[in-house]
């Protein structure tokens, strides 16, 4: 019964299905970021029936790209951008750490935060419209937002938290970290493996890719801002996403030129 409620917290969190929404309590938050990732699963799984349902039907390349950028926002309601959307605006301050943790706070969407994701949903969207949606292609990205996922849930149970306040603190104060942290660990090794064992080269670059971005992400809470807060993990997490289907994308364009 616990793990189907801690299971229906991480759901309730971080994506926009609807489920049961069991009461948070300790019980039930000590493994939500382990239930983090499965979150990833179903956009992977979207994600392969969405790009096998337009090579059926010879979908236009438009279309199927469209899809495949709308669907993560679809499954998360958009959490995660609204946090990259205010990481934006805060770097863009060039502020003490102090400040840019207040910028997190503003609930107004700054000029920056509109660039940024005017600029990141134009280039998801081309790299969905270039991908060639073979079933290895799909497989490695389906594994990719399990990654990232695990990756997320393992820095707020390893890194340093910014503040005491937040969904973040909620969470990893609530967790047994030591625990969890290995269960994520595990679960990004499976990830990590999965995507070399479908995608050979092109899923050790993804793979390379995701934790470069991971450990961009832990110099630039710790430098920028003093420490991991919410909205910083989903800056991390759209960061991941992005540059992941943007080694995928760039490894197909390689091996069809050169190949």
């Amino acid at each position: 019964m616990i793990v189907i409620e801690t299971i229906l917290v991480a759901f309730a969190m971080y994506s926009a299905i609807p489920l049961p929404r069991p009461e948070w309590k300790e019980k039930n938050m000590r493994y939500t970021m382990c239930a983090f990732p499965l979150i990833g699963l179903v956009c992977g799984a979207l994600w392969y029936g969405w790009g096998m349902l337009c090579a059926y039907f010879s979908a236009q390349h438009l279309l199927r790209g469209a899809g495949l950028s709308l669907i993560p926002v679809i499954v998360t309601g958009g959490i995660h951008l609204d946090g990259f959307a205010d990481t934006c605006d805060a770097l863009a301050s060039c502020a003490p750490p102090e400040k840019k943790q207040e910028i997190l706070t503003d609930p107004r969407c700054g000029a920056f935060a509109v660039i940024r994701l005017c600029s990141y949903f134009a280039a998801h969207l081309a790299l969905c419209t270039a991908l060639q949606p073979t079933k290895q292609a799909l497989w490695c990205m389906g594994l990719a937002f399990v990654l990232e996922r695990g990756l997320s849930g393992l820095a707020v149970t390893r890194f340093p938290l910014a503040k005491n306040t937040g969904l973040a603190h909620a969470f990893a104060s609530a967790a047994d970290r030591r625990m969890a942290s290995r269960v994520l660990m595990l679960e990004c090794a499976l990830a990590g493996a999965g995507m070399i064992a479908v995608g050979g080269f092109t899923g050790i670059i993804m793979a390379a890719v995701g934790f470069a971005v991971f450990w961009r992400y832990r110099i630039t809470a710790d430098k920028q801002f003093g420490g991991l807060s919410g909205d910083l993990a989903g800056w991390f997490l759209q960061r991941a996403e992005l540059w992941m289907l943007g080694a995928l994308t760039a490894c197909q364009l390689l091996e069809a030129k050169f190949l």
